[in-house]
């Protein structure tokens, strides 16, 4: 069923996409089960609300003589001044009861802008009928807040009157209930006045929110917005009453982190083709296949641009709902993305909360999964570039060669400015004489220097700048003649293997015109010229009338280039450093005294000898042309290693034309959504642990595991779905926080901030000056916090019972098996740097090393909807301080289900719920009451005044969904008995 534009709280409170920006949210009728998202949260956990109330209706006359009424009570605001309904809440049905006592409570927080003045309507209905949408109106009654809050005993009592204002149809207790006062004591007698047979559990709503705490508000405010909160009270085994909180909020972070990202994929394309245009002037062929990529880069810069100025128009809520998960100017924002927070306060135990993020699965929804997701289309790709490299005539690179290209591009252009600011650090130092100074600068520049040339001492930027000079117009290479049979143009035969050139150093033969395992041929050279306009000579024609082949190699052999002309240059980069090495070194012997106060570097071989040295001259006149000279060879080096790795990036792009950018941009896109999910999970499980030092321990120790939870069937499209997420999750790995200080406390400067490039994002989250100052030093100095993703997916719906029968599941094995191994390795690592102590305490005593084995046997057992999978990964991550994603099509039905039923697991678990109370609390938190936002006329007929239609619970006729945790065998009565309900509804 679709949701309208509109989100839930564990199918109670719903939350409407209309609603303008910054009016509460609230919402109209309620839908089925399936609809809501029960992930909520919070950053900090706020006070409760201030008015809160229950209901219960005693001696109701029914609209039959003998009949006994299905009661229900809408609540509605009255505006003393403006004379106007606002629908504010609504209770469940209790059916067959002449006095109902109604789980369902009331809250009207302080935010909520109520006065003493403000008016509260009950108007009670009799649902005779609720798949006809058929009820009856009982009576009504009326009463102020200021009569609330001064009642004897927090409770009214209150006649109800029927249409006509004379009959009374029986009576309504308006009970306060001060739940965030609630004392142990206070507890032990809540059920004094409660009948056994209906065993109350009390349940207060509330769609604005709580308090925030003024301490805390720049925190909140920030990042999450517009709670929903919801309260319970269950009972323990031992008949106590525990008090329970669910709190659902909105995070900012949802359309931030996309907008970053598209500004960040805009900027890094427009770099790529002022790099591709660097690279001077090519030879026809070189430079039509440049303009044709170039073309295809401002394709997508258009696109993302065009995306970016829709985004940044849009104002409201901050999430997007699943009726627009096909949109296209939306397709970078994570579907549903909510957090929520279970708070649980039992008497005589701490309180414990359980924090949980939802969110829809991370998917290019817009471009559709005909052809499958990434994973898939990816693979196929790969093996698809080898025949695009012998049309474009270009060389095949792996992946691990492109990936190695960015690097080296990115270092280059990391490391060129450091070593720069160090040498004028090194050069300032010696204008002050300060050997001390000097010293440490020139061990900082010694490093940074060798890590540069650490980065180019590889064979692939050899190769390419060989290639990249075959391709200047006007080259000319002699080649020995040799007939290829079959070839046309360029192969990537005339170049060995990935698995071939790994074995050599990754780098192509030295004689790239002789192809492996090909003889030699002793006929006259071929020359081929890359003439400007695009002319070449012509071969001679061999003695047995075959045409030499033809070819432009990406990697020829040329006499007139000198190929070990680049490791001259670089190794002048050492040669420099070297000499400065050395000035140091003789500067430190005219101060003997601070010679002998320091520890000397040990001296190196001079590349060069130092001459005109005046030991009695300026320290920076002597130390000057040497840095000068170390700088002037880096920046050639930087030159010709960034033209080279244009270039190799460059065939890559030819080679992947149209279909790898298009991959590209969806992977992109998925990226996008999924980094939006862990961004908002990483902050909330940060805020939540400020003052946890075992946690922020082992958070710059190890790092964190984020633990993703699908169900997602292995059937029709949403196996492209898993496809893409599966892709999407994997690329985290490329995700690193640091967490800094933030210039002011307002919320505009604590929104976390993306930078980096698409093979390595780092997200800086800022937190105020007084929160910063508590965090431990390793963080305070911008240690990179690293966070492992695992995925693990069970689908559970009706399609994977077709999947588990005639499909194939073997995707989501791989996948489980796959993770399993990464969570396992995280797990090994957390062990031998984190002591136990910094872990939390749960009543459960089970040992990790226990759990990650039964999870280890689970994963390779083949068992249909094993769904031990998903209780054991997420137990396991509870236990590891980890970050808990539930996720499935659009985080609605499954998601639901999911998350409320390991809510009362937990509550069973670890707080003694009463057995008893396991279904009703399941129940409750899957409740859909409504909260809308019908206005009409005060003055109006009170019948139909708020129709009971508009607001009435949807059918439970999909509450059976979550049986199908238990059994697949329980879908088919599932289905039979929702088509027979179906069938009589519209009969």
């Amino acid at each position: 069923m679709e949701d309208g534009g509109t989100r839930h709280l564990g199918h109670e409170c719903r939350v409407d996409m209309m609603e303008e920006e910054g009016e509460p949210l609230t919402g109209g009728d309620g839908l089925t089960g399936g609809d809501g998202l029960t992930g909520a949260g919070v950053i900090l956990i706020p006070k409760l609300p201030h008015v809160e109330f229950s209901l219960e209706c005693r001696d109701l006359i029914g609209s039959g003589r003998d009949r006994k009424p299905n009661a229900l009570v809408q609540v509605a605001v009255i505006d003393p001044r403006e004379q106007y309904l606002v629908s504010h809440a609504c209770t469940e049905i209790v059916e067959g009861s002449r006095d109902p006592l109604f789980l369902t409570g009331v809250t009207f927080p302080p935010e909520y802008p109520a006065s003493p003045e403000t008016l509260v309507k009950l108007t009670v209905y009799d649902v005779r009928d609720k798949a006809r949408d058929n009820s009856s109106f009982l009576g009504s009654a009326t009463f102020s807040v200021s009569e609330l809050l001064r009642s004897k005993d927090d409770q009214l009592t209150l006649n109800l009157r029927s249409s006509d204002g004379v009959l009374a149809v029986g009576t309504v207790l308006v009970s306060r209930v001060n739940m965030g006062e609630m004392e142990e004591g206070d507890m032990d007698h809540i059920t004094a006045d409660v009948q056994q047979a209906q065993k109350c559990t009390l349940v207060c709503e509330s769609s604005q929110g709580t308090p925030n705490d003024k301490d805390n508000s720049p925190l909140t405010g920030a990042v999450f917005k517009n709670p929903v909160c919801k309260v319970y009270k269950f009972q323990t085994v031992d008949c106590k009453w525990m008090l329970v909180r669910e709190q659902m909020e909105e995070c900012t972070l949802s359309f931030s982190i996309p907008r970053q990202l598209l500004h960040l994929y805009i900027q890094e394309d427009m770099r790529r083709i002022q790099e591709l245009r660097d690279l001077g002037e090519l030879s026809p062929h070189w430079d039509n296949l440049r303009k044709e990529v170039i073309g295809r880069y401002g394709q997508v810069i258009a696109a993302y641009q065009e995306t970016l100025a829709e985004l940044n128009k849009i104002t409201g809520p901050s999430f997007k709902p699943s009726c627009s998960k096909a949109q296209r100017y939306l397709e970078f924002i994570p579907i549903n993305l909510h957090t929520q927070r279970m708070r649980v306060m039992c008497p005589r135990q701490t309180d414990a909360f359980y924090d949980v993020i939802t969110v829809g699965a991370p998917a290019a929804h817009f471009q559709g999964f005909k052809g499958g997701g990434l994973q898939r289309l990816l693979s196929r790709h790969e093996a698809e570039k080898k025949s695009f490299s012998t049309a474009y005539q270009c060389i095949y690179y792996s992946p691990e060669h492109t990936a190695k290209a960015q690097e080296v591009l990115h270092s280059v252009g990391h490391l060129q400015p450091l070593i720069s600011g160090l040498a004028d650090q090194l050069l300032q130092a010696a204008q002050q004489h300060s050997m001390a100074g000097l010293r440490e600068a020139l061990k900082t520049l010694a490093g940074k220097t060798e890590q540069f040339v650490h980065a180019l001492k590889d064979e692939l930027v050899k190769s390419a700048l060989l290639a990249l000079h075959a391709a200047q117009p006007g080259y000319v290479t002699k080649n020995q003649n040799q007939t290829l049979p079959g070839h046309q143009g360029h192969s990537h035969q005339d170049h060995p293997s990935p698995s071939q050139r790994g074995q050599q150093g990754q780098s192509p033969p030295q004689n790239p015109g002789h192809s492996p395992g090909q003889p030699s041929a002793t006929d006259s050279p071929v020359v081929v010229c890359n003439n400007v306009d695009g002319g070449s000579q012509t071969a001679p024609i061999r003695e047995d009338g075959q045409t030499p082949l033809k070819r432009q190699d990406s990697i020829p052999c040329h006499k007139e280039y000198d190929e070990e002309e680049w490791d001259r240059v670089w190794a002048d980069v050492a040669k420099s450093l070297n000499c400065v090495i050395a000035m140091v070194d003789k500067l430190q012997e005219q101060e003997p005294i601070n010679n002998n106060q320091e520890q000397p570097i040990p001296k190196q071989v001079l590349a060069d000898v130092i001459t005109s040295h005046n030991p009695e001259g300026d320290w920076r006149e002597q130390l000057c042309p040497l840095v000068v000279r170390l700088k002037e060879c880096v920046a050639e080096v930087v030159v010709r290693a960034r033209r080279a790795m244009t270039f190799v990036l460059l065939q890559e792009a030819a080679c992947s034309i149209p279909q790898g950018l298009f991959l590209k941009q969806r992977r992109d896109v998925v990226f996008s959504q999924a980094l939006a999910a862990l961004a908002c999970g990483f902050v909330m499980r940060l805020y939540a642990g400020m003052e946890d030092k075992g946690f922020l321990r082992q958070l710059h120790l190890v790092g964190l595991v984020a633990q993703f939870e699908s169900l997602l069937s292995t059937y029709s499209e949403e196996i492209g779905m898993l496809e893409d997420m599966e892709v999407g999750i994997s690329d985290l790995h490329r995700v690193a926080f640091k967490i800094t200080q933030a210039k002011t406390d307002d919320p505009c400067d604590l929104q976390p901030v993306v930078i980096g490039r698409r093979d390595h994002y780092t997200v800086e989250v800022p937190l105020p000056r007084l929160a910063f100052q508590t965090l431990p030093h390793e963080i305070k100095e911008g240690k990179a916090l690293q966070v492992y993703p695992v995925l693990f997916n069970v689908g559970i719906n009706e399609q994977q019972t077709i999947a588990d029968r005639f499909g194939d599941i073997s995707l989501q094995e791989r996948i489980n098996q796959r993770n399993f191994e990464i969570l396992d390795s995280y797990y090994k690592s957390l062990s031998d740097k984190v002591p136990s102590e910094c872990l939390p305490c749960f009543q459960t005593q089970t040992d990790l090393k226990d759990l990650l084995g039964t999870l280890g046997q689970n994963v390779v057992t083949k068992k249909r909807k094993n769904v031990e999978i998903l209780w054991l990964a997420g137990t396991i991550c509870r236990r590891l301080n980890g970050i808990r994603f539930t996720s499935c099509k659009s985080a609605k039905d499954r998601t639901s289900m999911s998350v409320t039923l390991e809510q009362c697991a937990l509550l069973r678990d670890e707080h003694q719920l009463n057995k008893d109370y396991f279904t009703r609390a399941l129940d409750c938190m899957r409740s859909r009451l409504t909260q809308g936002e019908v206005v009409c006329q005060w003055d109006s007929d009170p019948e139909a005044a708020c129709s009971v239609a508009e607001n009435k619970p949807a059918s439970r006729h999909f509450y059976p969904i979550a049986l199908l945790l238990v059994s697949s065998h329980l879908l088919v009565v599932w289905l039979i008995l929702s088509l027979v309900f179906l069938l009589a509804k519209y009969q």
